[in-house]
């Protein structure tokens, strides 16, 4: 009796791991995942076996996130942004470079003085990923998945550098270096912002090539200093993403929130509805909170 019931026990553990490996097979749908990191950001991206993460929010929920999404035998990420080196966007990466391997890394080679980034870039040399520097104009493909980098705008003043040499950024100022990237997959068009400031918004709303947008993560958590009116009335989007979490700045800032509604915006907020996914297949976007 004992044998059989230990195989019985065996066989239901085969059957559910398979189960559980056939729920997580990758489809061929655009999947964008707005992770409930508290305050900060993490932005997941997948297609079939290809998966992006975009910054990494201010601790180790992050994790929790790509557990869920992932399948739990890839441990591959193909392509890692850190949009800034704030904490609350670059702490959890910390511990998805230890985790995860990395195969490529799009960064600002900025230098600043917060010791826990130290620990990321220990971990970045560690992992040796192909390293990328963001520049305005510069496009990356990944199979169907196309990025094109709209923000910093200051390539410029690398050229003739060394490819790692550093530009020397105040605490208090790397808003305005967020890396500001367009995903597009098909006809669905997707901007984030990082905590992209008031001037760089402004700036992307006279550029020509944005145009509307199906849907865009608005910068630094709603802050008041971030998105504005130009913008938004130039991409006009279907849908914009809110992370944020338990703070005391105010964010979201009502006036934001006004901006959206009285464009009819259908506006979430990670604090409310936790992870945020948008699934684009043929049919296009099907939003969901969860």
């Amino acid at each position: 009796m004992k044998i059989w019931k230990y195989t019985f026990i065996v066989l239901i553990l085969v059957i559910s791991l398979l189960i559980l490996a056939l729920s997580q097979l990758p489809d061929s749908k655009f999947h964008l995942i707005a992770c409930n990191v508290g305050e900060g950001d993490a932005t997941l991206i997948i297609y079939k076996n290809i998966h992006i993460l975009v910054d990494g929010g201010p601790d180790k929920r992050v994790l929790d996130c790509l557990g869920k999404y992932m399948p739990f035998w890839d441990r591959t990420i193909e392509l890692v942004i850190l949009t800034h080196p704030d904490r609350d966007h670059f702490t959890g990466l910390i511990d998805v470079f230890r985790g995860y391997r990395i195969v490529s890394f799009m960064y600002n080679p900025l230098t600043i003085s917060k010791p826990d980034y130290k620990l990321l870039e220990k971990e970045v040399g560690s992992a040796r990923p192909h390293t990328i520097h963001p520049c305005v104009d510069q496009g990356l493909r990944l199979d169907l998945i196309y990025l094109d980098t709209l923000n910093p705008a200051g390539c410029a003043n690398r050229v003739g550098k060394h490819p790692e040499s550093k530009t020397e950024v105040p605490d208090s100022e790397t808003n305005a270096y967020s890396i500001v990237s367009l995903f597009s997959f098909g006809k669905f068009r997707a901007l984030l912002t990082g905590d992209m400031t008031p001037e760089v918004s402004d700036r992307l709303a006279k550029e020509d090539s944005i145009g509307p947008l199906d849907y865009i993560k608005i910068s630094h958590h709603g802050s008041k200093n971030g998105i504005t009116q130009n913008l938004l009335n130039v991409v006009d989007p279907k849908i914009a993403v809110i992370s944020v979490g338990k703070n005391n700045y105010g964010h979201p800032s009502g006036e934001v929130i006004q901006m959206l509604n009285t464009r009819m915006i259908k506006t979430l907020r990670t604090d409310e509805g936790g992870n945020i996914e948008v699934v684009v297949d043929k049919n296009g976007p099907v939003f969901l909170s969860r």
